[in-house]
């Protein structure tokens, strides 16, 4: 059999496809490398968009924050102080009263009947003190027919009505301070609580459950506690007059009330390491109720001329807090800070920075030293929303 011969250009086609395949995949890896490279030089240049505020300089207040419960300026638990049967409950249930105003009636018949003897008693003794009197008047003038016995005995008969009468008297205020017991009135102005007893049920002083509580409410008072630690800031606090102090709800959101500090208990409670105090309110709005937990910040000092920035500025690292500042060429600088107390989302500064630089408040996360920045400029304390 004749072998058949391969044509020469057969091969130099081949060599062709192969040589163009290969400069096609070359060229292709060549390109993703030109590409990812010029990516990421642009990503580098690319500046980090943020939000920044200017360090400023403010009096600040410094706070002392707690949580507390509010109290009643007095509480009282009206209970009856003789026996007898309800006839007549004369408040609602959560009404404000006044002092001296009818809480409930007592059947006063018995009473009554009591105050009337002693009144008939006196009239009685009175009767036979008028006529002891007058026999002894006789006897003086019967002169040297009446005996000297005769006389003291008279004598002795007037002083004994005279001790009887007063006795009388003293019956008379007993029966009368009865009678009034039994209209059971307000000792305090407040506002009353549940009632306890209805009308027809039989009450005793001896009991021990009242008839109802009365809690004063204007001016009302708020319990609450510090650190040990703080004892010394408090005490010049209280040297001042009208220490302030702000009642808030527990998550801090509202402003219920403001008042003043009252008083520093005077022994620190060895198992919490914690002082008490205690703050006043008018509560003219009865925004604060008795039992009512709030937050408290209580005013112990002002900073005058402090270097003030947002709170949203200061970071937490490994090596303590910083802050990025914006330094030459918007371009982002690392600084280590030494901050105080912070409110109402700003921090006072110790150290680190100083009043007229920018620190940045937003978008930390993208910023490394070195980075340039996109800025927007926080206005009012409020961060402006920075560009995707």
């Amino acid at each position: 059999m004749t072998k058949r011969r391969i044509p020469t250009w057969a091969y130099v086609v081949v060599a062709l496809a192969v040589i163009g395949g290969a400069y096609f995949v070359w060229s292709r890896h060549e390109n993703k490398i030109t590409q990812t490279t010029n990516a990421g030089a642009s990503a580098q240049a690319a500046p980090v968009p943020v939000t920044v505020a200017t360090v400023t300089t403010a009096d600040f207040p410094v706070y002392l924050t707690s949580l507390g419960t509010v109290q009643g300026f007095n509480t009282v638990t009206v209970r009856t102080r003789v026996d007898g049967q309800i006839d007549q409950i004369a408040f609602k249930e959560g009404q404000i009263v006044k002092d001296g105003d009818l809480i409930a009636q007592i059947d006063p018949r018995p009473f009554q009947a009591a105050l009337d003897q002693a009144n008939a008693k006196k009239a009685q003794d009175e009767a036979s003190l008028a006529n002891a009197k007058l026999d002894l008047q006789r006897s003086k003038n019967l002169g040297d027919f009446a005996t000297k016995q005769t006389v003291d005995t008279q004598t002795s008969t007037v002083a004994q009505l005279t001790a009887q009468i007063a006795a009388d008297q003293a019956a008379i205020a007993n029966a009368q301070i009865q009678l009034d017991y039994a209209s059971i009135r307000a000792p305090i102005s407040g506002v009353t609580g549940i009632r306890q007893v209805d009308v027809g049920n039989i009450v005793n002083a001896a009991t021990q459950t009242g008839i109802v509580t009365i809690a004063q409410i204007e001016p009302i008072t708020v319990i609450f506690t510090a650190p040990e630690q703080d004892l010394p800031a408090i005490a010049d606090a209280l040297k001042q007059h009208d220490t302030k102090v702000t009642a808030l709800t527990t998550d801090g959101a509202r402003v219920l009330s403001q008042g003043t500090l009252a008083l520093m208990n005077n022994q620190v409670d060895t198992t919490s390491g914690t002082i008490r105090l205690k703050a006043v309110f008018d509560n003219k709005d009865h925004a604060l109720w008795p039992g009512l937990s709030v937050a408290t910040r209580l005013l112990v000092k002002t900073v005058t001329n402090a270097a003030v920035m947002p709170e949203d500025a200061v970071q937490h690292g490994n090596d303590g807090l910083y802050v990025f500042v914006v330094g030459g060429g918007s371009k982002a600088e690392l600084r280590k800070v030494t901050v105080g107390p912070s409110t109402d989302g700003k921090v006072l500064v110790q150290s680190g920075v100083k009043p007229g630089e920018q620190v940045v408040v937003s978008g930390q996360y993208r910023v490394q030293p070195g980075s340039p920045l996109a800025i927007n400029v926080a206005s009012s304390g409020q961060a402006v929303p920075r560009a995707d």
